[in-house]
């Protein structure tokens, strides 16, 4: 089956024009994939349809926030009820507390949360907090892990265990990179090796602790046991970047599904239902160094904005009052073993990593465990998986190093359509196996 492109075609050559590279983000341009990004009319619960009028059963999830699939009613009405107030008022509301507290009954190692508007400004927020809190200078992040385009957290992966941060983006100055150290992911061993040589200036760690931006790789338990132990014996601060984890793995995120209590968590995606959202939270006596309680500098005019606080309280109400947990995980599970076996009938090598809702099929030898390994996948295998599930109906994240998403409503019937349009696209993926 060919996908009619047409109109997708014709508002990509406009945007082109009008948007550097015709999107805005570089993400959504196909870069990894090749061709052209399809543009989206509509999204109704695990569907997406473009403006040519194909449909998908989609596996993104707008990158993950739309854990109840798109245009859940009960979102839709709290967005409804919400608008018809207002849209933004630059002033506190009840609902900024309503959300905070959601969010802290269900993390425990929250005890205050400040609400921004996007992860890239949580991340960007929880740092400096960590900082003016400690009085040191140097983060430590990991390799493959994304944490948002701040200038301090743009920096290249390094090849050997410890490296001094090198900006990999034109406008990033070297100064602002030169107090932020790059680590090997799960390398327990350079982790220690890192305090050992400058733990007295180490403010912070920051973490994906399930990576979900070099595809999908897991921690494993030793990294997770170092990543507290370094960072409390010497006086850091631990922050879990759970903008994708959170809400998502379990209710409580990655630290409740491993039993950890970062110092600091970012969040964003599922916090705002669908709408653009962020916020960091975590022990209180952090957090209120924050102004206006604190010293530390932080605002936003659009924080906690009553239509993202109205959608992410629905959406965390909907989790809690009918989790999808066991059933995302049954069908994940479902969804991997299928994926193996069809790959294994082609005679394609691959790799699953995944974590409950969370997935990403590697194509690749052995299973990924950091930036390194996983970027010996093969991508141009994977490009043309990819373009042989589209035209099969399935929408998958147009890049190797992008983890996909499960919804609620990715029933049992769609999880088996799926794994039959991935046993042909398998097939057609082994005819070039070289990449």
């Amino acid at each position: 089956m060919k996908l009619k492109q047409t109109r997708s075609h014709d508002a990509f050559e406009r945007a082109k024009r009008l948007i550097p590279g015709g999107v805005n983000s570089p993400a959504r341009a196909f870069g990894g994939v090749g061709g052209e990004p399809l543009f989206i009319a509509r999204g109704a619960g695990p569907y997406l349809y473009d403006l040519d009028g194909n449909q998908f059963i989609d596996y993104v999830g707008s990158w993950g926030p739309l854990i109840l699939g798109h245009a859940h009613p009960r979102v839709q009405r709290a967005l409804a009820e919400a608008l018809e107030r207002g849209t933004t008022y630059g002033a506190p509301t009840e609902i900024e507390s309503q959300l905070a507290q959601a969010i802290i009954d269900a993390m425990p190692a929250i005890e205050m949360v400040r609400m921004v508007s996007s992860g890239t400004e949580a991340s960007m927020s929880a740092i400096r907090l960590a900082r003016g809190f400690t009085g040191r200078d140097l983060i430590v992040k990991f390799a493959g892990c994304y944490h948002g385009h701040a200038d301090c957290l743009l920096v290249q992966a390094g090849s050997s265990a410890t490296t001094l941060g090198v900006p990999n983006s034109p406008g990033v100055p070297m100064g602002c990179t030169a107090d932020t150290l790059v680590l090997r992911f799960n390398d327990a061993q350079g982790l220690a090796d890192a305090f050992t040589a400058q733990g007295d200036r180490i403010a912070a760690v920051i973490v994906e602790p399930v990576a979900g931006n070099m595809g999908l790789v897991l921690p494993q338990p030793e990294f997770l046991a170092a990543l507290r132990s370094c960072t409390e014996n010497n006086g850091a601060l631990l922050i879990y970047d759970e903008v994708m984890t959170g809400f998502r793995v379990a209710f409580g995120g990655a630290q409740q599904l491993f039993k950890q209590e970062p110092d600091l968590t970012v969040l964003g995606k599922i916090v705002g239902g669908g709408l653009p959202v962020g916020a960091f939270g975590g022990r209180a006596d952090i957090m209120e160094r924050l102004l206006p309680a604190g010293p530390v500098f932080q605002a936003g005019t659009l924080s906690g904005n009553p239509l993202a606080m109205a959608a992410g309280l629905a959406t965390l109400q909907e989790l809690a009052e009918h989790p999808p947990y066991q059933h995302l995980e049954r069908r994940g599970q479902r969804l991997a073993d299928g994926l193996q076996q069809a790959a294994a009938a082609a005679g394609v090598p691959v790799q699953i990593a995944r974590v409950g809702s969370m997935w990403t099929l590697f194509f690749a030898e052995t299973l990924p465990t950091d930036y390194d390994s996983a970027r010996r996948s093969n991508m141009a295998q994977f490009g043309r998986f990819f373009w042989a599930m589209m035209e099969r109906g399935v929408y998958l994240p147009c890049s190797q190093f992008e983890s996909a998403f499960l919804m609620s409503v990715h029933s049992d019937a769609l999880i088996e359509q799926t794994l039959q349009a991935a046993a042909e696209a398998m097939k057609e993926a082994a005819r070039h196996p070289a990449g």
